[in-house]
């Protein structure tokens, strides 16, 4: 299987752009209206320092257990990078990658005037800045005092659809004292309360937690729970690649008329069970949407399955694949009719920054909320309203570390 970085490789190499119609090509090589002004500003600053620290975030409830993994805890501690230019711009975000080999490649950036490092009509100019890309974004937001969304061309944002990203097994937490589906639904209520109108449900139980009949047995239960508890929510489900595909058919069979919005990994994709689940959702009236693209990404069959109408949604991860590389397909996928949903999973800054991407590029159906708080940083600026997620218009992706 191909891995994020060969994905990478792969986009960067031109495949994806070559996909893209010669009108929207042109259109991203040639710029928009202003933007050759906004890059003469960013020639005004020289990168003079690149920072590094971490954050921490964390979730309002402990997060369980998915088909594969074990729990996943109250919160992540995050490595970000700080980028300063000799006048005093600063710009930040998560760090891509590791951290030792972060400091090694910041010596690139030293010494760089922020125009030779960042293109507004594309992003960063060269592969090696790709841990710094996102921090490369904020940036070029604060020296030109402009959200992230505007500098990819809107002056509002397009907004879509928010959902939470954090019901994970909770009817088998904690596992001396399981909580049952009532622990679910409390979950989803808090949820709920918070402003999500899109819940999506962890399913898969059987692949390793429980038996294959007691756990699609659960996942049925659960599904059907939610959808009475909460009829005017739409609902997701992933499978994490936990079910083969008779498994996964007979799910959907137990769940009988219960729409789902769409339909995540429910296994390893290949064209051949892709091809048999569309058809069988075909007969069966299914016409929820195949998000597929997370789990370590192969891009020439994701592109055969976006080809050949098997795919509905591009998921990878928008630290992973990069906020650049996301800029490059996106094209390509709006030629496919595809849609985005950057996987954002473990961090409410990705949802953040998929905010932004969604504002200024469109075609993005949903976004992956990861509800948190931090002592760290302010998060007070993005807001749900209508089930959607407004980014802020404050400079970069507006949000401001606390120390």
């Amino acid at each position: 299987m191909i891995k994020r970085r060969e994905f990478i490789r792969t986009l960067n190499a031109g495949i994806a752009l070559g996909l893209v119609s010669r009108p929207a090509l042109a259109g991203i090589l040639q710029g928009r209206p202003g933007s050759a002004r906004m890059q003469a500003e960013l020639a005004y600053h020289t990168i003079q320092s690149v920072a590094f620290d971490e954050i921490r975030l964390q979730y309002p409830r402990f997060v369980g257990k998915n088909a594969r993994l074990d729990v996943h805890g109250f919160g992540p501690r995050i490595t970000i990078c700080i980028v300063t230019t000799d006048q005093g711009a600063k710009g930040w975000a998560s760090l891509r990658g590791g951290r030792n080999e972060a400091q090694r490649q910041a010596s690139d950036l030293i010494g760089k005037k922020l125009s030779d490092v960042f293109d507004v009509n594309i992003g960063i100019t060269d592969n090696r800045y790709l841990p710094f890309d996102i921090a490369l974004h904020d940036l070029a937001g604060v020296v030109l005092n402009k959200p992230v969304y505007a500098l990819l061309g809107r002056d509002q944002p397009f907004t879509t659809k928010y959902y939470s990203g954090m019901i994970y097994f909770d009817d088998l937490e904690p596992s001396h004292a399981p909580g049952g589906i009532d622990k679910v639904l409390a979950n989803c209520r808090y949820d709920y309360e918070y402003g999500y109108r899109q819940f999506k449900l962890k399913i898969g139980r059987g692949h390793r937690w429980m038996s294959v009949k007691d756990g699609l047995a659960r996942d049925i239960e659960v599904t059907k729970a939610v959808a009475k508890a909460f009829p005017d929510c739409e609902i997701l489900v992933d499978g994490n690649n936990g079910f083969t595909l008779s498994e996964f058919t007979a799910y959907l069979e137990g769940i009988g008329d219960i729409p789902l919005f769409w339909i995540e990994e429910p296994f390893h994709e290949t064209v051949e069970d892709y091809r048999k689940l569309r058809e069988w959702m075909a007969k069966a009236g299914v016409k929820s949407l195949l998000a597929e693209g997370e789990a370590d990404p192969d891009p020439a069959l994701l592109d055969t399955l976006m080809q050949q109408k098997l795919m509905d949604v591009h998921i990878s991860d928008i630290e992973g694949l990069g906020f650049t590389n996301w800029r490059r397909l996106m094209p390509t996928l709006i030629g496919y009719g595809v849609q985005a949903s950057p996987h954002a999973w473990g961090s409410l800054l990705k949802s953040f920054y998929t905010a932004h991407m969604a504002g200024g590029l469109g075609n993005t159906v949903t976004i992956e909320g990861v509800t948190s708080t931090s002592d760290d940083v302010d998060l007070s600026g993005y807001v749900i309203k209508d089930g959607k997620l407004v980014p802020p218009s404050a400079p970069g992706f507006g949000m401001k570390l606390l120390r």
